[in-house]
């Protein structure tokens, strides 16, 4: 999962206020609006002591409407010099949790969004295309319309209802291909990982085939939407729906098997708080995998707390490891988990959760690695040792 959407937070000191919010327009939640919600959520983090400057900038989001249609919710962070971060996810929590801390809530955050995918989903026919953008700022619509409108063929006889087919297949060709070239533009403009497809069969076709091999991979074709009437909206939302559950599903996958393999054969993967640590504050990073009990709060590393400094990549298990290293000022001791996350996001890498039993995890955390060389820890000694901790 990205997690760069929390980069607004490093280099900011705290107190935050973490926010989880549902944000299920009024018309369709159970219970309350969002407004409703709001204050009740407002009201203790008064109480836990949060400034009223900071309660009324995350006002000012949070009654913003998200456009996006039925249940979904809202992760809000902020300090005492605005809003940091506002991410729309797919799930609405069961409950409002809200905290005044001095440190973010990064992991509640991080689960919270873990369902969230950046999707286009593209609706063609032979003219042009219809976009819809869903992620975390919400839904963007727009519209493309293709160069060429000669579109139709004509029951005419002869020579002249074969040139006529002709420049119809044209420019379904031509209609296709600038479909395709602006899909292309705007993966690359909203970094989606998912191209949804559906429409027109014949357009499908040809703009699927005349995408670029990058964005082929991300997409797949979703039956019963299109541009005109006649979709149904319920059938087709309940397709997107199980064609997203199964992105995630494989999303996550992926790296869990990658993990799996690397570590079973001392390739680029490490686990335990230790060599995590280690492989962070050299960079090496690609993924960074915590047992999903920690996004619940239920895993709290035995309290086991690290230290960080001004950049990112200043992590360590002790003070005096980063005074070694020449980094006096700024050091700051946090708890493991969110120090972990904050060195992750810093260099760039994602997140997964592992459910339980999907991958075996010494301290609940593993780390798959960009490189490997002979400075990398190694998982053979401790794994032979049976000692709890790995040996460097």
């Amino acid at each position: 999962m990205k997690i760069d959407w929390l980069k607004p937070l490093l280099g900011h000191t705290g107190p935050f206020v973490t926010l989880h919010l549902d944000a299920t327009p009024s018309e369709q939640a159970a219970e309350r609006d969002v407004e409703g919600r709001w204050n009740s959520a407002r009201k203790a983090l008064g109480q836990q002591g949060a400034p009223a400057a900071v309660l009324d900038a995350i006002e000012e989001v949070v009654l913003r409407p998200t456009r996006v249609p039925g249940p979904h919710g809202r992760v809000v962070i902020a300090d005492q010099s605005g809003v940091l971060v506002d991410r729309v996810v797919s799930s609405p929590p069961s409950a409002t949790t809200s905290s005044w801390a001095a440190v973010p809530a990064l992991l509640q955050a991080a689960l919270a969004a873990d369902e969230s995918v950046e999707l286009l989903k593209v609706a063609v026919d032979r003219q042009g295309a219809d976009f819809v953008r869903a992620g975390a700022a919400g839904k963007v619509h727009s519209t493309f319309q293709g160069p060429h409108d000669e579109i139709e063929k004509s029951g005419s006889n002869g020579v002249k209802r074969a040139r006529i087919e002709s420049r119809a297949e044209d420019s379904w060709d031509r209609n296709a291909d600038a479909v395709a070239a602006e899909i292309e533009r705007l993966v690359g403009e909203t970094r989606a990982e998912l191209v949804l497809l559906t429409g027109d069969k014949r357009a499908l076709a040809l703009v699927r085939g005349a995408l670029d091999s990058a964005t082929a991979e991300k997409t797949i074709e979703v039956s019963g939407g299109g541009r005109g009437s006649g979709v149904h909206e319920g059938a087709f939302a309940e397709r997107v729906g199980e064609a997203l559950d199964s992105y995630r599903e494989r999303r996550r996958e992926r790296v869990l098997a990658e993990l799996r393999r690397e570590l079973g054969r001392e390739g680029n993967a490490v686990t335990s708080v230790d060599d995590v640590v280690a492989v962070l504050a050299r960079g090496q990073v690609k993924e960074l995998v915590l047992a999903e009990e920690y996004g619940t709060g239920n895993a709290p590393m035995n309290g086991r707390k690290l230290w960080i400094g001004p950049d990112p990549i200043h992590i360590a298990a002790y003070r005096s490891d980063l005074e070694a290293l020449g980094v006096t000022e700024r050091l700051e001791e946090l708890p493991a988990s969110v120090a972990l996350v904050r060195a992750a996001v810093g260099q760039d890498a994602g997140l997964t959760f592992a459910p339980e039993g999907s991958a075996d995890l010494m301290d609940g955390v593993a780390a798959t690695l960009r490189w490997r060389d002979d400075g990398t820890p190694t998982e053979a000694l401790a794994s032979m040792s049976g000692d709890d901790r790995r040996l460097h």
